[in-house]
Order: structure tokens, then sequence, then C-alpha cells
């Protein structure tokens, strides 16, 4: 498997595995488009493209899942959104808008600078999000 960078995936790509990660075993592409408040036809779009680069098994008709990669992807996802919210949240943000503020710009911050923020910040466990696994910060 190739190493994380974390700017492999598009942003809209990056809340689909998240999404996914979030609902657990077979997702209908209904649930996604729903969701995602996007066209049934991109989603069926998207899901073949992240097929097709391994991070999800799309069964026609039934739903779609991560694969092994796509689940270390998508974890890696969660984790660096959870880390940035709870940086900007030292920084006067609530937690509402430190969240809202890191979906506009998480999916362009590389996986070296999330290990760097997250040393810096002794390898928080619980983010104002949610959990963050040690992992996430130093070994993917």
């Amino acid at each position: 498997m190739q190493e994380i960078t974390g700017l492999e995936l598009s942003p809209k790509k990056v809340e689909y595995l998240k999404f996914l990660l979030k609902k657990g075993d077979l997702v209908k592409t209904t649930d996604i488009s729903n969701e995602l408040h996007v066209d049934p036809s991109t989603t069926t779009k998207t899901i073949t493209d992240l097929s097709e680069s391994g991070y999800v098994d799309h069964v026609p008709y039934r739903g779609v899942r991560l694969t092994a990669t796509g689940r270390e992807y998508a974890e890696f996802f969660v984790n660096r959104h959870n880390i940035l919210s709870l940086m900007l949240s030292h920084y006067g943000l609530s937690s509402e808008e430190a969240c809202s503020e890191v979906s506009r710009f998480e999916a362009f911050v590389s996986k070296s600078a999330i290990d760097r923020i997250c040393g810096s910040m002794g390898h928080p466990t619980v983010g104002v999000c949610g959990k963050i696994k040690h992992s996430s910060c130093s070994s993917l």
C-alpha cells in the first residue's frame, strides 16, 4: 500500500470516505447522495472512481463499503479533522466554529503537517469533534 500523504483525494471524495466510515458496513448509494446533497449520478461516478482506486467495494444495487485501504484513509481523514478542529479551538473558536472552519480547508493539509501539529499538542486523544487515535498522528 502507498504511504498516505493526506493529499491523494479531492475534498468531496474525502467526505465520501468519512461518511462511509461513520455509517459502517454496507451503505446504499441513495443514502450517500442524500447525506452529501449530491445528484445520484454524481454519487455513482464518484463511487466508481473510488472503487477503481481501491478505496471502496461497490456492489451495484446493494451498496458500498470501505476496503481496508479505504478504512485506513478514512480514519486518517477523520483524525485530521479532529486534530485541526482542536487546534483552532485553542485559538478561541468554539467547538462548532472550529469544526465548521476546518471543514473548509482540511483536505489541503498534508499528513506531514498533521503529524507535526499533533506532536506539538502532545498527541491528544480527544478533540472537540471526537476521539483522536495516536496511530494517525505518527505511524500511518
